[in-house]
């Protein structure tokens, strides 16, 4: 079933608004998947052609084209996760397998995701595995300089570059935690990870395009990239529902980063496909700006006006404590 029940995850929906989500799920364009069909033929048709003739391009442009391919790619990768295009898991794994962005296992990256939609979490330190946020006590145990260096990071030009490398760095922390724990499953994940990376940098190889130029000028662009769309797309709030932002934007944001924008709606609904969530939030804006408690953003420009170089304050959660974390 490509979306969950309306009623079992959206109560606040009255019942015209459940029949229409009901009523674009059945049209041929919904159940065929086809425009997430195009989507991957398109992507990875367009980077490996990229590499086959970059040095027609040349430098410059092979490499903006595969940052854009790449960049891509981590937005398919989250369409993947969510039952799309098919409705069996693993088969839509192989297409989320290949690791153009190099620096994570797309199972890991699978598992965190899907523990981060659980929405009565959201934003919890200790319980979602995505928010930016921490506990007092933690924060407390940080010293100035981290502290200073987390601030960096909250600013929108710290997200773009200094973010990449601390999750990198983390990814690669857990990486090591899993192998001296001897995590089977982990260690699969990461063993399958290296396999196909040597894959593709042999490819990069065998088409004169340096590995190491990929990491560092296609990979992390790539990650920075990601990093607009999220930069503020979770807050701490009371409600659950009002967790999520709304940022309305111009069509080639959105469809690089497939609608994810309109976030509030992915969280409500989380099966609905990339081509979808526009149409759920078109039907439905005012209620949804409402049960977000007006948490819509007027493009990704607010966020680099305000904060260019000033952090948003997502460091120590309003509501999360340790003990809390502990139920105690």
């Amino acid at each position: 079933m490509l979306i969950p029940d309306p009623a079992r995850r959206s109560a606040w929906l009255h019942d015209e608004q459940r029949s229409a989500v009901r009523l674009l799920a059945r049209s041929w364009l919904w159940r065929s998947e086809l425009p997430t069909w195009l989507l991957m033929f398109t992507l990875y048709g367009g980077w490996f052609a990229t590499l086959a003739f970059n040095a027609e391009l040349g430098l410059f442009a092979s490499t903006a084209l595969l940052i854009l391919f790449t960049t891509w790619y981590l937005s398919l990768q989250h369409e993947l996760i969510h039952g799309h295009p098919t409705r069996w898991p693993r088969v839509n794994q192989l297409f989320g397998l290949l690791p153009l962005a190099v620096w994570y296992p797309y199972g890991l990256y699978r598992d965190s995701h899907l523990a981060h939609h659980r929405n009565q979490l959201l934003t919890m330190p200790g319980e979602d595995p995505e928010t930016y946020y921490f506990s007092a006590e933690r924060w407390q145990r940080f010293s100035a300089w981290q502290q200073r260096a987390i601030h960096l990071r909250n600013t929108f030009m710290g997200r773009l570059l200094l973010a990449p490398a601390l999750d990198i760095a983390g990814v690669l922390e857990g990486m090591v935690t899993s192998f001296r724990r001897r995590e089977p499953r982990a260690m699969a994940m990461w063993l399958v990870h290296f396999i196909l990376l040597g894959l593709v940098f042999a490819w990069l190889q065998h088409n004169a395009f340096s590995p190491v130029w990929y990491l560092l000028a296609v990979s992390y662009p790539a990650l920075a990239i990601t990093k607009i769309r999220s930069f503020l797309e979770h807050r701490a709030a009371d409600d659950p529902l009002a967790r999520s932002a709304i940022t309305e934007t111009s069509l080639p944001w959105r469809l690089l980063f497939l609608n994810l924008n309109y976030h509030s709606v992915h969280h409500d609904l989380p099966g609905v496909p990339w081509y979808g969530l526009r149409k759920v939030w078109l039907r439905d804006k005012e209620r949804y700006a409402q049960r977000n408690q007006g948490f819509v953003v007027k493009g990704y420009r607010e966020w680099w006006r305000n904060y260019r170089f000033r952090p948003v304050d997502v460091t120590v959660h309003p509501g999360r404590s340790e003990d809390s974390q502990h139920g105690r």
